[in-house]
């Protein structure tokens, strides 16, 4: 059978997170601390139970490898990017995002090392409360030195490889924890110049000496993102099938709602294709139907011992009734197929 998974994030619910919020920054690359609505002295507690839910609604659709839904997380990226020494927490610095937008980032002030675990403990509470497969993300390197302001390095590949080396310290770290290890990397495709320039050696000393399943989340940014913005997604991807050259184990790629031409997954021989079937942007979810019919075309091209569905990307800005529907519909037409 065809394996299911999510890519990272699922929809925080309204008691834990002001979502009004996110209409000024869909993704949070400093800290954020006025989204959360529940008082710090009682946010870990309502974090975990935030988990909880999230789990829940995965096990019960049948999800096969869960995640912990990136519930105590403002972003897929700001935790990690703002744990790391060398950065000036309090005069963030300014990039410009996929959108052609000015963006407050972090700023680089010294070496980026990481002197303590940030995920460690995330990692352990999810393997306390499932018994499923599970597995983390850490953004990866080069979306990390993109989302910069290097006031240290001056060198954007440098930059990189010091990213590579504090994420791969907390890779070894979240291993022993987790079944699958995963790098975000949705700037691989906003920046393709660069990334053919030095990503690769950046994502491979990122994953040296990990053991366990790797996986490199590629796409095109969130589709809540592009429908406030009024842009659209790219119909093909410009630099994320060079990753076939990487070390990773797994490449995650989102299809639906790019509408990806699947013949191009033929060039992938030697990684599992984790493949985005749930077009997060439509207003519908889709039915276990239209989920068969988009895994039965991909096996026309990747063999079904590398094939696993998943959501195009991370779910966090939808409704909850909508996610767990289109968790229910990937389950389901990964079954039929």
């Amino acid at each position: 059978m065809i394996e299911t998974t999510v890519v990272g994030s699922y929809p925080q619910p309204d008691w834990l997170v002001d979502k009004s919020r996110y209409r000024q920054t869909v993704v949070p690359r400093i800290r954020m601390p006025e989204l959360w609505r529940v008082p710090p002295a009682h946010l870990g507690e309502a974090q975990d139970d935030a988990v909880r839910l999230a789990v829940g609604d995965m096990e019960s659709a049948g999800v096969d490898v869960v995640t912990d839904g990136e519930q105590r997380r403002e972003s897929y990226f700001n935790e990690f990017a703002n744990g790391l020494s060398g950065i000036d927490l309090e005069h963030p610095g300014e990039a410009i995002n996929r959108l052609g937008k000015r963006q407050a980032v972090p700023r680089v002030v010294g070496p980026i090392r990481r002197e303590r675990p940030v995920f460690l403990r995330d990692a352990r509470f999810l393997r306390a409360v499932t018994a499923r497969r599970i597995k983390l993300a850490v953004p990866g390197p080069f979306t990390l030195a993109a989302l910069a302001q290097d006031e240290h390095y001056r060198d954007p590949e440098r930059l990189a490889m010091a990213y590579a080396a504090a994420v791969n310290e907390e890779l070894r770290e979240l291993e022993p924890v987790l079944d699958w290890l995963q790098l975000d990397e949705p700037y691989l495709e906003a920046r393709p110049d660069h990334a053919k320039a030095y990503a690769l050696p950046a994502i491979d000393r990122a994953l040296a000496g990990l053991r366990k399943p790797t996986c490199i989340h590629v796409c095109f940014g969130y589709a809540f993102s592009h429908a406030l913005a009024g842009t659209s997604k790219s119909g093909g991807y410009r630099f994320a099938l060079e990753l076939e050259r990487s070390t990773a184990t797994h490449l995650s790629l989102e299809a639906a709602q790019p509408r990806l031409d699947l013949a191009s997954l033929a060039a992938i021989r030697g990684k599992t294709v984790v493949l985005g079937v749930l077009d997060l942007g439509a207003s519908t979810p889709e039915t276990a139907d239209v989920v068969a019919a988009r895994l039965r075309e991909a096996l026309r091209h990747v063999p079904a011992e590398r094939l696993v569905a998943a959501p195009d990307c991370g779910m966090k800005y939808l409704d909850r009734p909508s996610a767990r529907a289109r968790l229910r519909a990937l389950v389901e037409g990964a079954r039929r197929v």
